[in-house]
């Protein structure tokens, strides 16, 4: 049996204690984090992976990769 292969968004941020968090977008609640860039993507594979065997266990659809959207949004705050 061959396996199907998904592609997802994956967004890294640093983390205030060291580290990045790897969260995914399309996948609700797909969060997790590693020491170093490398590690918190095979982090986020590992937990991409396992949200999938979820779905599929439980007979639930796989959602599509979501792309999403990045802008810069300037605020002014009234001086005191």
């Amino acid at each position: 049996m061959k396996n199907k292969k998904y592609e997802f968004t994956v967004l890294f941020e640093p983390a205030e204690e060291g580290g990045f968090i790897a969260t995914c977008p399309a996948l609700p609640g797909c969060v997790t984090q590693g020491e170093t860039l490398d590690e918190a993507r095979a982090m986020a594979a590992e937990a991409i992976l396992g949200y999938l065997e979820s779905l599929v266990k439980h007979r639930e659809p796989i959602p599509h990769d979501t792309e999403p959207v990045k802008e810069k949004i300037t605020v002014a705050i009234p001086a005191a």
